[in-house]
């Protein structure tokens, strides 16, 4: 199966975000068991170039790649699948008129994503429109929930026909609530209700979390796609364990 479709299937899956915008880092995490990557274009400081050149390195090393774009700008979109992402986590969907069209954004439909036979994504002119065009009806199309007003909505966002998964912003579903940590009773319950209407709708339901411990719990309680920790986390974390490690053997 390709993602898309393990990711409908509501595998268990496994992510991390890349923030360093080098395609060395793309390459070196192609090499490790991690289902897919996103490049995190929205909190890192990735340009049309880094987004190319992270792509093509991912696109090297057999890995699937997601992009997070800065927001749901049309041209966001069109500029993430065009480079070849497979496809997009899009940040802030706050109701299903705004899930609608992303989806529509997404896919080469009357005022949707704008053609080009050019590209990466349609084998720089190799596919042809209509190889292209129906490759093209397997971007995935992911929406990031992590605003207090989409709670309302999140049934209809989560029946939006051709979204592929919902994927819980945990950080700013806190601050969006007003509370004090993503550990607090109000942030858990609105993170069950958010896991609660996927199952509801048939899709797949995901979400950041700072403690890898947590995935058992929540994939009892329907998620099934998790992003965790960051290459920046993977550095820091050597670099610790490292240090430690030599601390230790000199005795500290």
């Amino acid at each position: 199966m390709n993602l898309r479709e393990r990711i409908r299937a509501r595998e268990l899956l496994a992510a991390t975000w890349v923030k360093t915008p080098h395609p060395h880092v793309v390459e070196v995490l192609a090499l490790s068991p991690l289902d897919f990557l996103v490049l995190d274009a929205e909190h890192a400081p990735f340009d049309r170039g880094d987004l190319d050149a992270c792509i093509l390195a991912a696109h090297a090393g057999a890995k699937p790649v997601l992009v997070r774009p800065a927001s749901a700008a049309h041209e966001q979109l069109l500029n993430a699948l065009d480079l070849g992402a497979d496809g997009v986590i899009v940040p802030h969907v706050r109701s299903a008129a705004e899930a609608a069209a992303i989806v529509h954004a997404c896919h080469y439909r009357p005022g949707g994503r704008g053609f080009a036979g050019s590209t990466r994504a349609a084998g720089y002119t190799t596919l042809g429109m209509a190889r292209h065009r129906a490759a093209a009806q397997g971007a995935i199309v992911i929406a990031q929930i992590e605003d207090a007003e989409a709670l309302g909505e999140i049934d209809a966002i989560a029946a939006t026909p051709g979204l592929d998964a919902l994927f819980i912003g945990r950080a700013d579903l806190t601050v969006s609530l007003g509370a004090e940590t993503p550990d607090a009773p109000e942030v858990i319950a609105a993170v069950e209700a958010i896991c609660a209407a996927g199952q509801r709708a048939g899709i797949a339901a995901g979400m950041f979390l700072g403690r890898v411990g947590d995935v058992a719990l929540w994939r009892e309680r329907g998620a099934s796609l998790f992003i965790l920790q960051s290459d920046h986390d993977f550095i820091l974390q050597g670099a610790g364990a490292l240090a430690g490690a030599i601390k230790g053997a000199r005795g500290g």
